[in-house]
């Protein structure tokens, strides 16, 4: 057999291994279903308001964004800042909820059969609900802050679904990757939490793209290793989309760090896939 026909059956192989995950989710999907309403009910329950914090919480969040941080952030234009850092917070909440999504739930993948890889699923898609309701809150934001300065909205914001599709990609791969090092290494949850301090900081939540362009200066290879950094892409392209003003630094780097995420997903679903068989004996 030649070279080209192996590489032909291994992505053959690849696509069938994605397309059966894709079939086990489906055909579990009442089971997704509710331990996704679950994850919603448990994180307002005893509340007077309850689900109406999915919409209290960002618009609150804004506030304090555009009157407190604005000291913080000078020279930095308000509505930058709201969608880095509402963008930020959706990875942020995915991580720290799919680093528990198997170890949280240990009575039950000890005593159920079911593929393990639905409750980081459901617990990333429970953030991303969380996030479409603070999307709508940021666009009225954005688009009353424009509106000030005379300006509105790009009609590349209707292009909006594809990048949060993507970056909720992004989101679950980093689950599936937490999820199932937060059963063999318990200490994952600690230093994760450092480690997104650290990723808050080198990722253009509070400030913009050109500011790491003048910062890079006579040094453009900086800003090339900085735009390996997907967030940096993903806060980029929402600013891109939204503002009018605003855009991506393209290279060959902003190309690598777009692919990051898809690379990851496939290389964190078949990783969860081979460690699951484990769990139940860890927990």
């Amino acid at each position: 057999m030649d070279a080209s026909a192996c590489c032909w059956k291994a992505w053959n192989k690849k696509m069938d291994r994605n397309v059966n995950v894709i079939r086990t989710i489906w055909m579990r999907r009442e089971m997704l279903h509710n331990l996704v309403s679950r994850e919603l009910k448990s994180r307002y329950k005893g509340s007077v308001l309850g689900f109406m914090w999915t919409i209290l919480t960002p618009l609150f969040m804004a506030i304090i964004y555009v009157f407190f941080l604005r000291l913080l952030a000078r020279g930095v234009p308000m509505e930058h800042i709201i969608i880095g850092v509402f963008a930020w917070q959706f990875t942020a909440s995915s991580v720290n909820s799919g680093l528990t999504a198997i170890t949280g739930n240990a009575n039950l993948v000890k005593k159920v059969f079911f593929p393990r890889i639905i409750l980081p699923t459901a617990s990333t898609l429970a953030q991303l609900i969380t996030y479409l309701f603070s999307l709508i809150v940021q666009l009225l934001l954005v688009a009353i802050l424009l509106g000030i300065k005379g300006e509105h909205l790009s009609a590349w914001t209707l292009a909006l679904p594809v990048l949060v599709a993507y970056h909720t990609l992004f989101n679950m791969a980093l689950a599936y990757l937490l999820a199932a090092a937060n059963v063999f290494f318990r200490d994952a949850q600690h230093l994760v939490g450092v480690l997104l301090t650290a990723w808050f900081f080198a990722s253009p939540a509070m400030y913009d793209l050109s500011i790491v362009e003048k910062v890079a200066g006579t040094r453009p290879w900086l800003l090339d290793v900085y735009m390996l950094n997907p967030m940096a892409v993903i806060i980029g392209g929402y600013r891109a989309l939204m503002l009018p003003d605003a855009s991506v630094p393209w290279s060959i780097f902003t190309l690598i760090g777009l692919l990051i995420p898809l690379a990851l997903f496939f290389i964190a679903r078949i990783s969860f896939r081979r460690l699951q068989r484990d769990f139940a004996d860890l927990l």
